[in-house]
């Protein structure tokens, strides 16, 4: 018998939905990342319950206990219980109809088992009970015990029902998976099908992305990609053989993982287009291309110490570090303020000549070093439109 011990199984609020649910005869457990995440004694961050009652009887029990419930997904089967302050998704076995490649019909079933076998991979298909006692129907914990991301019976099977499940077998296999472990069988059908994912939302693709660059260390699940035809599919253009000097990089600095440097180190064509990124996502990596055209100290003053350390980051990844003393001289950069503004090149100037001029000296203040003081740029910017008149 295996047990989990997790500090969620000491909250009043998910005991409460449970022994609602179980009061009135019918199986409620503790499902998914939570199991899986508790095993590995990583943190847990939402629980997900499994239930054999239907979603009104879900309604009408939880509310029958004091609990409020909010109908979040009622048509696949998921309410949301609030508890205590804390929202619990209670969702109805399950067993696939009818699937697509992107979206699933489903019927609800009574049984664990059929629940267990329509999702995608064994370490996701663990259950608990109030207790902590692990359910197994499909053999999870022998794989998670291992670091080993299987599917759930036959991968071609299990990724032709939604082909993003390709994309999750990376990202689960950079987050959980051992390396060297990845599943030669997984892997080459993720390779065949690797087309249908021209069939996915952009939206849903850069979801995905996002999470898998954000893994401690996703070097070997996406060269795996790449080997597999994957990552060409998702980010045309990009290069993966400097992402390991990227994440020794930031370890000996160390710097927290951020999923931007890495997509930008890959500099794939397009990704904002790609990976539907917002506004923000896309005004930063075009910051960091930027940045990586520029000195370090110009990168700093232009962008802020933030994309200035990106770029430097993959410079080094690149072969190309900066001088030892880079973050001194992007601390020195970033705080760095232009001594003249606009008003002080009037009146001798207007109009358009006096961005030109603030342009001109906010080079050359730069290219000093941040050095120039106000009285040498003001006879610079001025002396300059005075030289341009007299010629």
């Amino acid at each position: 018998m295996t047990r989990i011990s997790a500090p969620f199984l000491d909250d009043s609020g998910l005991h409460r939905v449970l022994a609602a649910l179980t009061g009135a005869g019918h199986q409620a457990l503790i499902v998914g990342g939570a199991v899986r995440n508790a095993l590995l004694g990583e943190p847990v961050s939402d629980i997900d319950i499994a239930t054999s009652s239907l979603p009104e009887q879900t309604v009408t029990l939880t509310e029958a206990a004091g609990l409020r419930a909010v109908p979040t997904g009622i048509e696949h089967g998921t309410i949301t219980v609030v508890a205590d302050g804390h929202g619990y998704e209670v969702t109805t076995f399950r067993r696939d109809v009818e699937t697509d490649g992107r979206r699933a019909v489903v019927a609800f079933s009574d049984r664990i088992e059929e629940d267990a076998h329509r999702r995608d991979f064994t370490m996701n298909a663990l259950y608990a009970d109030a207790s902590g006692e692990v359910i197994d129907p499909v053999g999870g914990l022998s794989d998670l015990a291992a670091r080993r991301l299987r599917f759930v019976g036959e991968p071609r099977a299990r990724i032709t029902e939604d082909y993003l499940r390709i994309l999750r077998f990376f990202r689960f296999h950079a987050w959980y998976g051992a390396k060297g472990a990845a599943d030669p069988e997984a892997l080459a059908a993720c390779a065949e099908l690797a087309s249908g994912l021209g069939g996915i939302s952009h939206e849903r693709i850069g979801a995905e992305t996002r999470k898998l660059l954000a893994a401690p260390d996703p070097t070997e699940a996406v060269a795996l990609m790449a080997r597999a035809g994957v990552l060409a599919h998702i980010l045309p253009g990009a290069d993966t053989h400097d992402l390991s000097a990227l994440i020794a990089a930031e370890a000996t600095l160390g710097l927290p993982a951020e999923w931007p440097v890495r997509l930008a180190l890959l500099g794939a064509d397009n990704a904002a287009q790609a990976l539907r990124l917002s506004r923000d996502e896309t005004r930063l990596q075009d910051q960091i291309a930027t940045a990586l055209t520029l000195p370090l100290p110009a990168a700093a003053y232009r962008f802020g110490p933030h994309i200035a350390r990106s770029a430097a980051l993959i410079a080094t990844a690149r072969g190309t570090p900066p001088a030892p003393d880079w973050q001194q001289q992007i601390a020195h950069a970033a705080d760095a303020q232009l001594p003249i503004a606009a008003r002080h090149l009037m009146p001798e100037l207007s109009g358009p000549a006096i961005g030109a001029a603030l342009r001109q000296a906010e080079t050359a203040f730069i290219d000093s070093g941040f050095s120039l003081s106000k009285h040498e740029l003001l006879a610079l910017a001025l002396g300059q439109d005075r030289q341009r008149k007299s010629d």
